[in-house]
C-alpha cells in the first residue's frame, strides 16, 4: 500500500502527451488549446469615446463650443477640432485629432446657433497638468489599453469557456489549436448491479457508478463511451477490458477490485498485459484503487463504493486527464477554519469528507455514513483532508479544503 501523493506522483508521470488539430474557433467550446492565442491588433483599435458626448479640447470646455460635425460609431472623423470647437461624437466612435476629451451630452445645453455649452463645475486644472487627470474623467477609451498587438491574450491550457469564444473573435483567431480529446471507456463490474431503469432484486442494487462518472468526465468536456455492466466471471470481464482498450486510450472500472474472491480485475488486467503501477492507496474513501498502462494506453480500476469511485476520480483521475490534455488549470484548494470538531477512530490513512461552507466563511461537516452514501455529497462543496496521524481536528483549527 502506497500514500496518496506518491500514487498521484505515478500516475502525473505516466502520461505521454496526446496530439493536436485544428477546430473552427466556435467549434473549441470545451476544449484545451494547444498554443498561446495572440492579438493581431490592438485594442481598441483606434482612441474611442466611452459614451455619447462632445470631444472637445479640455482647455476650452469652459468656453462655448462650436459643432463642427456629427461622428457616427464606424466613420472616420472628417474634422480637426480646434480652438472652442468640438465635435458631435457616438458612444465607441473614433475621437477626432485635436480633442482630448468627450464630456456627456447630459451635461450639455445646446443652443440653435449650433454651439453648445458644458454646465458642470470645472475644477482649476493647468494644461500642462492634463496627463495628471484621471483618465476615465476624459471619457476617452484609449488605443491599445486594453491589448497591444502581439499580446498573449489566452495562454495555451486553457479549458475553452464562452468568454474565451468572444475574446478568439475579436482578435481574429479563427483556427484554433487544441489537443484531442482522449477516448474514455467505462465498465462497472458486478452481478449484483442493474441499470438503473431495472427495480432491483432483493440482493441487487441499482448501477450509480457508471452515470456518476460519465457526468464527471462530461464536466470536463469529454463524452464518455459506455460498455454496459460486466459480470462477475473472468472471461466476461475480460472480453469487456480487451474491447474496450482496443477502442480507447483509458479504460475506467468499478469494482472488482477488493480482496473478495470475485475480485478479478488486477489478475485480469496482468493477464491482459497491463503492468499495474500500484493496487492499493493509503485513503479512504478508495484504499482499493488499481492503476495501470499498456504501451501508450492506461486504466483506472475504482472501488465499488460510489463514494469511493467520486472520490478517486476527482483526486486522480481528473488531475490525469488535465494533465494529458495539456490543463494548465489547478483545483481550487482552500485553508478554513472548521466549524465543528471532527474525530475518528483510526489514522493510518489520509481521510476526505465531504464539507460546506458556512455563511461565515468556514468549513462543516456533511452527515456522511461511508463509501456507500453518496447522497451525502450532493450538497457538498468541497473535500477536506484529514491527513495520516490525526485522529481529532478541533473546532476552530485550520483544514485544507479542495473544491468538486
Amino acid at each position: 500500500m502506497i500514500r496518496f501523493e506518491e500514487a498521484y506522483h505515478i500516475v502525473i508521470g505516466s502520461i505521454v502527451a496526446l496530439d493536436d488539430e485544428h477546430l473552427h474557433f466556435t467549434q473549441s467550446l470545451g476544449r484545451v488549446l494547444a498554443e498561446d492565442v495572440k492579438s493581431d491588433m490592438d485594442m481598441p483599435p483606434f482612441d474611442k469615446s466611452a459614451m455619447d458626448g462632445y470631444a472637445c479640447r479640455y482647455q476650452d470646455i469652459r468656453n462655448e463650443l462650436c459643432v463642427v460635425e456629427i461622428i457616427q460609431a464606424g466613420t472616420v472623423p472628417q474634422k480637426v477640432v480646434g480652438k472652442d470647437q468640438c465635435s458631435k461624437i457616438m458612444t465607441g466612435a473614433m475621437v477626432p485629432k485635436g480633442a482630448d476629451c468627450v464630456i456627456m451630452v447630459e451635461d450639455v445645453i445646446e443652443a440653435d446657433s449650433g454651439k453648445i455649452r458644458y454646465t458642470r463645475e470645472i475644477p482649476d486644472i493647468n494644461l500642462c497638468q492634463i496627463e495628471s487627470i484621471d483618465k476615465r474623467r476624459l471619457n476617452i477609451c484609449y488605443q491599445a489599453e486594453d491589448i497591444k498587438k502581439g499580446d498573449v491574450v489566452i495562454l495555451k491550457g486553457t479549458f475553452i469557456k464562452s468568454q474565451h469564444i468572444a475574446t478568439m473573435a475579436s482578435v481574429g483567431y479563427t483556427n484554433a489549436l487544441v489537443t484531442k480529446k482522449p477516448k474514455v471507456a467505462i465498465i462497472p463490474t458486478g452481478s449484483e448491479i442493474v441499470e438503473p431503469d431495472v427495480v432491483p432484486s432483493v440482493s441487487q442494487i441499482r448501477n450509480s457508478n457508471s452515470s456518476q462518472l460519465i457526468a464527471q468526465l462530461k464536466n470536463m468536456g469529454i463524452d464518455a463511451n459506455y460498455y454496459g455492466i460486466a459480470g462477475d466471471t473472468e472471461k466476461e470481464t475480460m472480453d469487456f477490458i480487451q474491447k474496450a482498450y482496443l477502442e480507447n486510450d483509458l479504460v475506467i472500472l468499478t469494482g472488482g477490485v477488493s480482496k473478495g474472491d470475485f475480485d478479478l480485475v488486477p489478475e485480469i488486467l496482468q493477464n491482459l498485459h497491463f503492468e499495474l503501477l500500484f493496487q492499493e492507496i493509503a485513503v479512504q474513501p478508495g484504499k482499493p484503487t488499481v492503476f495501470g498502462k499498456r504501451e501508450n494506453k492506461y486504466c483506472f480500476g475504482l472501488p465499488g463504493n460510489p463514494v469511493s469511485s467520486f472520490v478517486q476520480f476527482e483526486l486522480l483521475v481528473k488531475p490525469m486527464l488535465n494533465k494529458w490534455m495539456g490543463i494548465n488549470d489547478k483545483p481550487v484548494n482552500l485553508s478554513l477554519t472548521l466549524a465543528k470538531s471532527l474525530s475518528r477512530k483510526h489514522d493510518n490513512r489520509l481521510a476526505f469528507f465531504p464539507v460546506n461552507i458556512t455563511d461565515e466563511g468556514e468549513a462543516i461537516t456533511i452527515e456522511y455514513h461511508g463509501s456507500a452514501h453518496i447522497n451525502g455529497f450532493d450538497k457538498a462543496w468541497g473535500l477536506m483532508f484529514v491527513p495520516i496521524g490525526t485522529k481529532e481536528i478541533k473546532k476552530g483549527e485550520k483544514v485544507h479544503v479542495r473544491q468538486i
